[in-house]
């Protein structure tokens, strides 16, 4: 990375926490801490990016992303460490969808169709997880628990 492309993301990124609320500039605003706090990260990561000295690592950037309500992958692209043929968006039709009942694809649904093996699912589940929005991990580890309730339930009636 290049002073340059740390200093580009750091001005995309002090407009965005500023966006969000967190007073940045004033030494008694207290948003550096609060921010820090919000994300679950130290605050010298929040301040050493903001002085422009070093990028967060993934597990800060992906915390930084959620509380700041962005992708990780635009994080990750803004920041120069991936680019947007690294990570390429979904075909999607033209226009929004009017189909409400689509199924969609569940983390689990996920592993079985790419192939992991059974006894990694669990790790799959978990690090693919994280780059959904909490809302979306949320609605998966539900349908998780939905459908192996059912197993469960159907298990029982076989036995």
């Amino acid at each position: 990375m290049t002073a340059s492309e740390l200093e580009q993301f750091t001005a995309w990124i002090e407009d965005l926490i500023r966006r969000r609320g967190y007073d940045i500039d004033s030494p008694r605003g207290g948003g550096k801490s609060r921010l820090a706090d919000e994300a679950g990260v130290h605050r010298a990561a929040i301040t050493r990016l903001l002085q422009r000295q070093s990028m967060p690592d993934l597990e800060t950037t992906r915390r930084l992303a959620q509380v700041l309500q962005v992708s990780v992958r635009e994080m990750l692209i803004r920041s120069g460490r991936l680019s947007e043929e690294d990570l390429p968006l979904p075909d999607v039709p033209d226009g929004p969808s009017r189909d409400t009942t689509a199924h969609r694809l569940t983390l689990e649904e996920a592993a079985e169709g790419l192939g992991v093996p059974a006894d990694q699912w669990d790790m799959f589940i978990k690090v693919a997880g994280q780059f959904l929005p909490a809302s979306e991990a949320a609605w998966s580890e539900r349908a998780a628990a939905a459908r192996g309730a059912s197993t469960a339930v159907k298990g029982a009636r076989k036995g």
